[in-house]
């Protein structure tokens, strides 16, 4: 008998479609590592997003050509035109690509047919060389792992058949996009929290990338990312643009990976966000190979790895302007390089561990007193503890701008000055292993920023991710925040740590005169002394009668 025709599933909720993504995950968990599997569901994920967008387009495609009156013969000559689906930003998917056909083949029904029909995952890794093929912006690209040995055959079809459940479109292929998005960010932040202290080398906390977003406003010109891991950043920057109603198009993007699975998460990133990224054309160290050497950025992010200590490090190069850092640490090293990348006028942030904020070991104080008297570093926020899974190290954003005069960012000249954050006390626990920023902890650390810069918030704020406050003269809050001169900070040694700054907070009076006050407190500690020695009383004389 013909196979039935298969009924398309209907255009799946974000919880739906996460639920059954993540069941899919667990049906290979057991037989392979996190790294494995995060490889194999996220290729299949984006596999199954390009295929039902290509679909979704050749549908399209036909309603309007039935709509000009043309016969389903002239439909077939033009429906493959491959300018009407990479014109639309979508991929082309060769026929042996398409989901469907991989889904009439996984559970082997050709190969009971034909003794030298392919595998699943021979079928799969096909598909993905196909899809690289003719989208050259995939190039080398797309997980081709599907046919070893360790990947369980059935279990790779019964994979396939679950995610036919899952329908990316329906909604227009804007809607399909964003929907995949999020779903790839999910996988991405869940297979992190899985793979532990691994899992930080492609995945930076979406609260953390916020602040750095929010704070810089990347809305235009060249956005760089010198360790850009699983492209984060990059997404972020996006959201931030379309809270604004504006295009991705706005701004270009540039990156540099050293790994190579986290180099490929990233092409797949930002391939489903629309964002046309400058990665290079393979992954490379930025120390020993750095693959955008001219390139000048507008705006730089990054989330560096903290305190390496073997890393590609030569005295005589040119980026070590303010100072040659140690060979045990990198930190200094990534500060120089990125400052070397900022064009005129633009600004950077850059997440650190806290002790690069204080140390004097190998040369690193005179370093930061260099980038201080050069007047680079634009603001210091120290955030709260737990915010990563993968480290326990406290973290804090530095942000660098070229130029702080008034006709530069903001209306407000502030040469000479830097602004300090203490923001250790916001955030909330999500569980008792990690902290989250929430929204209003994110403006109120942007709005303090912008207010001391003197920016005006950015239109229209009415769509924005996070709602900026309305526009406040600068002022220091004791506890809080602190706008410090180069003198005060030379005072202080050229430490950095918000805390040396921003003082205590103010404790508000209650209006109870200092003496009744003492004489009330005195007169209730010596009560609770009275009724300590009562209940000493009473329990000694218990233990007399049970002995």
């Amino acid at each position: 008998m013909p196979p039935k025709k298969k009924v398309d599933a209907a255009p799946s909720t974000m919880k739906e479609l996460k639920d059954t993504l993540w069941k899919a995950a667990d049906k290979l968990r057991g037989s392979m590592d996190a790294s494995q599997y995060k490889d194999v569901i996220l290729g299949l994920v984006f596999l199954k997003y390009v295929s039902d967008a290509f679909d979704e387009r050749r549908e399209q495609i036909r309603t309007e050509l039935l709509t000009e009156g043309l016969n389903e013969d002239q439909i077939g000559q033009l429906i493959d035109d491959t300018d009407e689906y990479t014109g639309r930003g979508v991929f082309w998917v060769p026929a042996r690509a398409r989901w469907q056909y991989l889904a009439q083949n996984a559970k082997g029904t050709q190969a009971s047919l034909d003794e030298h029909a392919k595998s699943i995952g021979e079928l799969i890794d096909d598909a993905m060389v196909y899809v690289m093929g003719a989208n050259p912006s995939l190039a080398a690209t797309l997980p081709t792992i599907f046919n070893k040995d360790n990947i369980d055959q059935r279990r790779l079809g019964e994979l396939l058949d679950l995610f036919n459940s899952a329908k990316f479109t329906g909604q227009g292929a804007t809607k399909a996009r964003d929907l995949l998005g999020e779903v790839y960010e999910y996988f991405l932040e869940k297979f992190a929290r899985a793979e532990g202290k691994r899992g930080g080398e492609f995945y930076t906390p979406a609260g953390v990338v916020r602040v750095l977003v929010e704070v810089l406003r990347p809305d235009h010109g060249r956005v760089y990312d010198p360790a850009c891991g699983s492209g984060g950043m990059f997404v972020q920057a996006e959201k931030f643009l379309e809270a604004h109603n504006k295009e991705g198009s706005e701004i270009s993007v540039y990156g540099q990976e050293l790994n190579e699975r986290t180099w490929r998460m990233a092409k797949m990133n930002l391939a489903i966000h629309g964002l046309n990224g400058n990665l290079a054309s393979r992954w490379s160290d930025t120390f020993a190979r750095d693959q955008h050497p001219d390139m000048q950025a507008d705006f730089i992010m990054a989330n560096p790895p903290f305190n390496i200590k073997d890393w590609a490090r030569s005295e005589s190069d040119p980026r070590w302007k303010y100072g040659v850092p140690p060979a045990g640490n990198a930190n200094y090293a990534w500060i120089q390089h990125i400052i070397s990348k900022l064009a005129p006028g633009g600004t950077a942030g850059v997440v650190m561990a806290n002790g690069s904020m204080s140390s004097n070991s190998g040369g690193e104080g005179e370093i930061r007193a260099q980038l201080v008297e050069a007047d680079l570093v634009s603001c210091m926020v120290a955030l709260p503890t737990q915010l990563f899974r993968s480290t326990g190290i406290p973290v804090c954003t530095w942000f660098f701008a070229k130029d702080k005069s008034a006709g530069a960012a903001g209306s407000v000249d502030r040469t000479g000055q830097v602004l300090f954050i203490d923001a250790r006390n916001l955030g909330h626990m999500v569980d008792r292993a990690e902290r989250a920023l929430s929204d209003e902890d994110i403006a109120l650390i942007a709005d303090t920023f912008h207010a001391w810069r003197g920016t005006p918030p950015v239109e229209p704020v009415e769509t924005s991710l996070v709602q900026p406050a309305e526009t406040k003269e600068y002022e220091d809050i004791p506890g809080f925040c602190k706008s410090a001169t180069l003198a005060e900070i030379k005072a202080a040694d050229y430490a950095l740590t918000p805390g040396r700054y921003v003082g205590a907070a103010e404790v508000e009076d209650d209006g109870e005169p200092i003496e009744e006050k003492i004489a009330r407190l005195s007169a209730e500690l010596f009560t609770q002394f009275d009724e300590s020695a009562r209940l000493a009383a009473v329990v000694r004389e218990q233990l007399g009668r049970v002995s």
